[in-house]
């Protein structure tokens, strides 16, 4: 199964889980249609037949979501965004609406949007907030450090032993406080066995050095992909730590060396992106 379907059958079906597919009725027939032409690879068939719908019938949740839906698989954030904007004002109480736009913006680069998309979720889901990540990464952007510290250690309630997560606690907090301050803090993990995460938290400890972390991903697992995903989260956390110890050159260097190798269907790939964007001033400007 490709990565675009997988992905776009699992937006499917978190919009069942959310109620904003609903049971058949008047509306269906056009639903189904787009479906239909978006498996066929008639992509842009898909968007017309829903847009043609939306026509019709603007207040059409369903359509909406759909078209944003596949408007973000091609990467037309823009008119993604547009679309949950006009859904949430159908149902503003739906967590799930939050959460996707939120993740629209934050690939827009509207960091500080997207954290605030990402707080009305948590509001709106309180359950649900501890394992809220991605609004922690968002806080960061939008240079909300407390708040994503915050974030970051109620993730660590849900997920003890993620690198990443204490990565992030550290990148907080040195914005926060200061690199000493985050690395006295510095979550301690010693059950995540991805490499190359071991050397990383070392890194960030102080306990390794920038080259560690490149020989390990290197000497993992032989398997192509698997060496990719394995070179792709040593570059991006090796600019994430150059960031933080002032080195801007090279954390650039670290970052674009990243993107390449990133997964469009993971999540830190975008980030990836999102960072090397914002680094190089390609960003668009923040507004609401």
């Amino acid at each position: 199964m490709s990565k675009w379907r997988s992905w776009f059958i699992a937006a499917v079906a978190g919009l069942l889980a959310s109620g904003l597919i609903l049971a058949a009725d008047s509306k269906q027939t056009v639903f189904d249609r787009t479906m239909l032409l978006w498996k066929e690879g008639q992509h842009t068939n898909a968007l017309a037949a829903a847009s043609e719908g939306l026509k019709t019938n603007p207040a059409d949740d369903r359509l909406l979501n759909l078209r944003a839906q596949m408007n973000g698989i091609l990467g037309n954030y823009a008119e993604a965004n547009e679309d949950l904007t006009a859904a949430i004002k159908l149902q503003n109480d739906s967590g799930y609406l939050f959460r996707e736009r939120a993740t629209v913006r934050f690939k827009l680069g509207l960091f500080a949007e997207s954290a605030a998309d990402f707080d009305r979720m948590n509001e709106l889901q309180p359950k649900a907030a501890p394992h809220n990540w991605q609004r922690g990464i968002a806080l960061y952007y939008a240079g909300r450090f407390r708040d994503g510290r915050e974030q970051f250690e109620q993730h660590q309630t849900v997920n003890p032993e993620d690198v990443e997560n204490a990565v992030w606690h550290f990148l907080c907090t040195t914005r926060e406080q200061s690199a000493e301050a985050a690395r006295k803090k510095l979550i301690p993990i010693s059950g995540d066995t991805r490499v190359p995460m071991k050397q990383i938290h070392d890194l960030f400890a102080g306990k390794a050095k920038p080259e560690d972390v490149l020989a390990a991903a290197a000497a993992g697992s032989p398997a192509a992909s698997q060496l990719k995903y394995q070179t792709f989260y040593a570059h991006l956390y090796l600019g994430l730590y150059f960031e933080a110890v002032g080195d801007a050159p090279r954390a650039k260097e670290e970052i674009l060396a990243a993107v390449p190798l990133a997964d469009p269907a993971d999540y830190m790939g975008t980030v990836a992106k999102v960072h090397a964007l914002r680094l190089t001033g390609r960003l668009p400007t923040s507004k609401k």
